[in-house]
């Protein structure tokens, strides 16, 4: 994968993840603040903890930092997956913000 390529990969990620937030929020209680800065996006929740995902732009990665732990992700061509073969980004994503919003919620 070319740097180009990671980047708009990883752009695509980060975009959906906010609009994944707006989605949420429009259709919950959830009230997850998303708050972008250059390619590092944070969701604070509604108790104050948080969830940063940053790009590694020299690693070709997308990691992801929650109260359970860090993970890294790269994309396979089709999807992000955990470098540690711990699954796909969104689905880990849903996860990790369901236990830190304490309500499940879908990316």
């Amino acid at each position: 994968m070319t740097d180009s390529d990671f980047m708009d990969q990883a752009e695509t990620l980060l975009r959906t993840v906010e609009a994944g937030c707006d989605r949420i929020n429009d259709a919950s209680m959830a009230d997850i603040d998303n708050q972008r800065v250059g390619g590092m996006v944070t969701l604070v929740f509604a108790n104050g903890s948080q969830i940063v995902i940053n790009l590694q732009k020299p690693l070709h990665e997308v990691w992801l930092a929650a109260k359970s732990g860090g993970y890294h992700y790269r994309f396979d061509g089709q999807r992000w997956f955990d470098t540690k073969g711990g699954g796909e980004f969104f689905a880990n994503l849903s996860r990790l913000a369901s236990e830190q919003a304490g309500r499940t919620l879908s990316f």
